[in-house]
């Protein structure tokens, strides 16, 4: 057996090489498949679509706020990763009593390298997981140099993960730190982590983008013409959000895709 610390500074036994791990986390589902642990992982969720061979073959154990703690039981996982904000404490707690949980906590990038590095270390792909950090750190710092000669100037955005109630990100998330990466002003910085917003703060407030997120409310283009109408002086744009929320090895392709979406704002 071997010691582990996780995210939140809990000390962990796993043993030496585990076999039987359950993610309750899709973007770290994506991760372990990066890693090479095929049949080692034995559970996911029902929204760890990626990769979509392990979606449509691995045992489910329901959501990431429902999983089915008998479901989990009855595979004797001897790891599970999860993480504080995407699972439920509740639920987390009681499996802590009889399984190793490692729980990450991710508020920046990096954070996100410091789990890949840990998880690398837990399940001994260390050096799958050195080529995936290096790969991430190398495009983080081209999308740097990119904005350096290519600077945004009207960059106060509003970035809405909900609708009915509005809610947006605020400051110490990650998607805020993403958007910051990509020298974007969240106008919410100041509330919450997830404040619920109103039309009139939309309205009224200095706002330049508003980005309307393809999860976890899955905004569309009648939604974005429905923004248009309410909001006609300000530039709506549909964002895959995965590329600003997920903070696994799917960070490898966020900053091509960062680039992308700056120069259509640009143009």
């Amino acid at each position: 057996m071997a010691f582990f610390i996780d995210q939140l500074k809990r000390k962990i036994e796993v043993s030496e090489n585990p076999q039987r791990i359950i993610s309750l986390v899709p973007s770290q589902t994506e991760l372990l498949y990066e890693l090479g642990l095929g049949d080692r992982v034995i559970g996911i969720t029902k929204f760890c679509i990626h990769p979509q061979i392990w979606f449509n073959t691995k045992q489910r154990v329901g959501g990431t706020k429902d999983f089915n703690l008998d479901k989990i039981y009855s595979l004797k996982p001897d790891l599970i990763i999860a993480n504080k904000e995407e699972n439920v404490e509740d639920g987390l707690t009681t499996l802590m009593n009889d399984f190793p949980v490692w729980i990450s906590d991710i508020k920046n990038l990096e954070n996100a390298k410091s789990m890949i590095h840990e998880i690398g270390l837990i399940t001994k792909t260390t050096s799958k997981a050195q080529e995936i950090i290096s790969t991430i750190t190398i495009q983080f710092n081209e999308l740097f140099e990119y904005i350096t000669i290519n600077p945004i100037l009207n960059n106060k955005v509003a970035y809405l993960i909900w609708q009915k109630p509005y809610i947006s990100i605020g400051a110490d998330t990650f998607i805020a730190d993403m958007l910051s990466r990509c020298s974007l002003e969240p106008v919410f910085n100041n509330h919450s982590r997830y404040p619920e917003i109103t039309k009139n703060e939309l309205s009224e407030k200095n706002i330049d983008l508003i980005f309307l997120s393809s999860e976890p409310f899955p905004f569309n283009l009648t939604h974005k013409k429905e923004m248009e109408h309410l909001f006609p002086d300000k530039r709506i744009i549909l964002v895959d959000g995965e590329y600003f929320s997920w903070y696994g090895s799917r960070l490898k392709m966020a900053p091509k895709y960062f680039q992308t979406l700056l120069t259509s704002i640009k143009d």
